[in-house]
């Protein structure tokens, strides 16, 4: 992931480059575990988090680690495209917690009267476009996704990474139809490494955790289309104590910190 890697480097984030794509390897590994006094909060029980699908290896990285913090506790996960949870949680779906990609989806659960605690941006993302290691079809930015014969994913307009992409597509002047518009942001990633397609749209911090399986390409229309995530607890969670936790601990120094090692921006 050349490019990529030499923005986020830069930054001082390339540690979590090395993890796996949704599993948070490596990113568990390099960060140690919260122990500190101050990092627990005295809950138990079952905490339930329904989060954006681009969150899963750094939520899975402070879930083990919030557990350490609080003996007695788990860290429930749903992980799935942010416009599906956000139906589900307006069906009626039980969780404590809902940390969504975009302003859009949150919007969603909040004026169906279901937040516990007022909404708060805890990270920002961007979106690379992701190509096969060596770059087989010479893909340099967005307009060299419409050239013949390259075949490109994206997320579903419903999804904030395919909200985003039409955005930043629009920005550029580029008229680009898709072979496939998929759910969630992981599952484009994955038709690029499966070979599927020659080019997708995704989040730099998904770029980053596939390694070396793929190149990212940075181009300068997605500073147009930055995803700020919103976090909040639900009133049809169980924990309500535990999802208050969850949110503070996300949003502490070493939530935080975590997240910008992902690749995730302050906001």
């Amino acid at each position: 992931m050349k490019t990529v890697l030499a923005v986020v480097a830069s930054a001082g984030l390339f540690a979590a480059g090395c993890g796996s794509d949704g599993s948070g390897g490596s990113t568990a590994a390099t960060t140690p575990a919260a122990t500190t006094s101050s990092a627990a909060s005295g809950v138990t029980g079952t905490v339930t988090v329904f989060a954006a699908a681009s969150l899963t290896g750094t939520f899975t990285t402070l879930g083990k680690q919030f557990e350490s913090a609080n003996p007695g506790s788990t860290v429930k996960f749903s992980f799935a495209g942010s416009s599906a949870l956000a139906t589900q949680i307006t069906s009626g779906a039980p969780a404590d917690v809902f940390a969504a990609a975009s302003p859009a989806t949150m919007k969603t659960v909040t004026d169906a009267g279901l937040n516990s605690s007022p909404t708060k941006v805890f990270v920002r993302n961007q979106l690379v476009i992701v190509v096969p290691k060596g770059d087989p079809k010479g893909i340099k930015d967005l307009p060299d996704l419409v050239k013949p014969g390259v075949k490109v994913a994206l997320c579903a307009d419903a999804v904030p990474c395919g909200a985003a992409a039409k955005k930043a597509l629009a920005a550029a002047g580029v008229n680009l139809t898709p072979v496939t518009l998929e759910q969630d942001v992981k599952s484009a990633l994955s038709k690029v490494t499966l070979g599927e397609v020659d080019a997708a749209l995704v989040y730099r911090t998904d770029a980053l955790a596939a390694g070396d399986k793929v190149e990212g390409i940075e181009f300068p229309e997605s500073a147009k289309a930055i995803n700020d995530y919103p976090i909040a607890t639900l009133k049809g969670g169980k924990n309500a104590a535990g999802g208050k936790a969850w949110v503070d601990y996300v949003t502490s120094s070493t939530g935080q910190a975590v997240l910008t090692k992902a690749g995730f921006q302050t906001p």
